[in-house]
């Protein structure tokens, strides 16, 4: 398994959470571009946010800005998505993905994903 993600469960509104996703051993976790998505059911996979090698973030388009914040920790081939003031609406199923660190790379390595359920 080149990716896992947990920390995902059943929150209420307004809570916070912290998403992790662990590389792998056969991945040089570090040299690659972390993203995290997620996916609604019935809705098309929106990508979150982004962090480089280098620590460099970059936020999608949606309805999260501000309220979540990636990071990572290479010494642990670890990335994290922390997730503050939870909306009903933030319910998905989040993924996160590696990709080569250079520009067009797609990502090829995904996680398994991980359950959020916020309850108003």
């Amino acid at each position: 398994v080149q990716l896992q993600a947990s920390g995902g469960r059943s929150v209420q509104a307004g809570d916070s959470l912290t998403l992790s996703c662990k590389g792998g051993s056969g991945l040089s976790f570090s040299q690659y571009a972390i993203g995290w998505f997620r996916q609604a059911p019935g809705k098309a996979r929106e990508v979150i946010s982004c962090i480089s090698s280098s620590h460099r973030t970059t936020d999608g388009a949606g309805s999260v800005s501000g309220r979540f914040k990636i990071s990572r920790d290479n010494a642990k081939n670890m990335a994290y998505l922390q997730m503050d003031k939870l909306k009903p609406e933030d319910t998905a199923v989040y993924y996160c993905a590696a990709r080569e660190d250079r520009d067009y790379a797609t990502y090829e390595y995904w996680g398994q994903g991980t359950l959020v359920t916020v309850s108003s």
